[in-house]
């Protein structure tokens, strides 16, 4: 392959990833193993996490209409008890309720696909975006000093890969990499690798599949493959290069542009929703998707957020829709999936002078799949809402660590067995039973 080539390839035009010669190897040995996993289907678990970047307001999320203190609190942002028309919550369980525009998860949880969970989050007392956002992704709460995401650890502990004359050999043991294991293992369907999957174990992050790039953080793509190929083993490059070629024709065989989604599934227009879209099918096209990763922003509503309408309304809207449309369009194969959604931090219990509401403390999460041991409940301790009951007096208090609750889809989705190793220094709590 002439260095030319390599460097101004359409395919290759935006990889970087640190582009160390040890990513090389690790990307032809990806792709060799792609080669194995297209050609006996690449079946597996499958976990999808979904960043609500912004503070995703909890209580107008999972609605506590059972709680009087809810209501006096929001005079004019509060999701109505159900049965007050259509702008009002959908009961869940007498205690808690759906925002009115997570209509199409009602139908998960009566098939009891549905897993939400109150009260949790982050023990950290920030109130910063960027810290919190953070701390979830690294899997550790106020230690700033994390260099790698939680779910780049779990990759890089569920496997060993000993590198041997430039070649990678899998070492046995639980979690070792099979034919199942490829290129496309970790996927972040964004611009760059995300925090979460920031680490010494291979990802792919990428915007879309038809325009397909590995990429990630910093420095010119150009200058840094030159130099690369300078100073790089050519036989590394070489391989690397050849046999990510390899991989892409395979992703591309699945004809990206040519897709229809399954079983009556209506995708939103949407960027989030494309990039659902887009998951579903590289779980389709059995490439070894492990886990992949999605984001969408919006959610900070300081000014005019809305009630049972509105602009928390309006974005949740679309982000139901595409879940929903994602769990309808892989159909039986959500048997082996799980999603899970998550969101830096919840908001103030009580409204704003701006109709909106302010950075909280205790959120939301949703545990979606088709076989869960805890679908149709929900999780978690309910603290109250009176005055007494609130963290620092103004915010939902925590009762479920996040880790908790992703130590367990890890363990019980993807058979993770060193949660000491993915969150150092953290013992996991009481099991909620989710998975």
């Amino acid at each position: 392959m002439q260095r030319r080539i390599f460097v101004k390839s359409g395919a290759l035009a935006l990889v970087t990833l640190g582009l160390s010669p040890s990513f090389l190897r690790r990307t032809a040995f990806g792709a060799e193993m792609l080669r194995g996993a297209v050609a006996t289907g690449g079946k597996g678990k499958t976990l999808i996490c979904l960043f609500q970047r912004g503070a995703a307001d909890a209580l107008n999320v999972i609605v506590p209409h059972a709680d009087a203190a809810y209501y006096a609190a929001r005079p004019t942002i509060a999701i109505a008890r159900p049965g007050a028309g259509a702008a009002a919550a959908i009961d869940l369980d007498g205690r808690f309720g759906l925002h009115p525009a997570l209509a199409p998860f009602e139908r998960l949880w009566k098939e009891r696909m549905l897993a939400p969970v109150v009260a949790v989050g982050s023990p950290s007392a920030t109130r910063s975006h960027f810290d919190a956002q953070d701390f979830m992704e690294s899997g550790t709460p106020d230690m700033k000093s994390t260099r790698d995401g939680w779910l780049n650890r779990y990759l890089a502990t569920s496997g060993t890969c000993e590198m041997r004359d430039a070649r990678c050999e899998v070492t046995a043991g639980p979690g070792t990499l099979t034919a199942d294991a490829s290129a496309f293992r970790a996927v972040a369907m964004a611009d760059t690798t995300p925090r979460i999957l920031d680490g010494p174990a291979a990802a792919v992050a990428m915007s879309s599949l038809d325009n397909f790039a590995v990429v990630a953080r910093g420095g010119d793509v150009s200058d840094r493959l030159e130099a690369l190929y300078r100073t790089g083993r050519a036989d590394v490059v070489h391989a690397a290069g050849t046999d990510t070629f390899e991989a892409i024709r395979q992703l591309r065989a699945a004809n990206p542009l040519q897709y229809q989604p399954q079983h009556g599934a209506e995708y939103p227009r949407s960027q989030f929703g494309m990039r659902l879209r887009q998951i579903a099918q590289l779980i389709k096209a059995g490439v070894g998707l492990e886990v992949a990763f999605a984001d969408v922003g919006g959610w900070d509503t300081h000014v005019n957020q809305g009630g049972g309408t509105g602009q928390l309304a309006a974005r949740l809207t679309d982000f139901s829709r595409s879940v929903a449309a994602l769990v309808q369009d892989l159909g039986d194969r959500m048997d082996d999936v799980v999603i899970l959604t998550m969101s830096e931090f919840g908001r103030t219990v009580r409204q704003n002078g701006n109709g909106g509401t302010d950075h909280g403390h205790a959120g939301a999460m949703f545990v979606i799949g088709g076989s869960l041991a805890g679908g149709g409940r929900v999780h978690g301790t309910w603290p109250g809402l009176e005055r007494e009951q609130l963290y620092e007096g103004r915010d939902l208090a925590l009762t479920t660590d996040f880790r908790d609750v992703f130590g367990e889809v890890l363990r019980g989705q993807l058979g993770a067995t060193n949660l000491g190793a993915v969150f150092p220094g953290y013992r996991q709590g009481e099991r909620l039973g989710l998975v």
